[in-house]
């Protein structure tokens, strides 16, 4: 059942850690991508286990779903490819996003949104061969994106830090590859959702 907590083996009065409130952040997030919970039960939940203190109070907040984190819908893609020419993608809306990401585009923009995006495991690389480009993420409390590794020609990396205090880190996005008169945007989102389930 979804509603247990996969290899803690502990009872309810046992202190939750890190990763047990991650497993269980993962699980509700997929069963709203699945249409299991409405936005505002999943914004409820999400703020209630990132400040839960025991096993017991994580288990109460998946205990009527159903097994939905290895569901066919659930499961990320391991290498998402994005090829464009002068046109615009967008990922947004409950997407699932894959360990690797390979984008590729001219003339185009491509932005990522991960306000309501499903996410599966707890880091994301991009690689980009991107020319006269821009790359867009809007990110919640929790994502943190580097760009440490991408090779920049002409171009430039914009960066507004909206990391809540104390979020938890649910995703590391690395960007590596090659832009060229272009430039990365990485900006919070405008929404409460993430705000508010980051408080704990």
């Amino acid at each position: 059942m979804a509603g247990e907590i996969v290899g803690t083996g502990g009872s309810p009065e046992l202190r939750a850690s890190h990763a047990d409130r991650d497993r269980i952040v993962d699980v509700l997030r997929v069963a709203a991508g699945d249409g299991l919970l409405t936005m505002a039960e999943l914004d409820e939940r999400l703020e209630t286990a990132l400040s839960a203190r025991t096993l017991g109070e994580l288990t109460v907040l998946t205990a009527d779903l159903p097994e939905v984190s290895s569901g066919p819908g659930a499961t990320a893609q391991e290498v998402v490819r994005i090829e464009q020419e002068g046109s615009r993608t967008w990922r947004g809306d409950g997407w699932v996003v894959p360990r690797r990401l390979e984008i590729r585009s001219a003339w185009g923009e491509v932005t990522l949104d991960f306000t309501d995006a499903v996410i599966t495991h707890d880091s994301l690389d991009i690689h980009l061969d991107m020319r006269a480009c821009a790359l867009k993420l809007v990110i919640r409390p929790g994502v943190v994106v580097d760009t440490d590794s991408l090779v920049t020609n002409y171009s430039q990396i914009k960066a507004r830090r909206g990391r809540a205090a104390g979020a938890p880190v649910v995703l590391r996005v690395r960007i590596s590859g090659e832009i060229e008169f272009g430039q990365v945007v990485v900006r919070p989102g405008r929404r409460g959702f993430g705000r508010r389930a980051a408080k704990g």
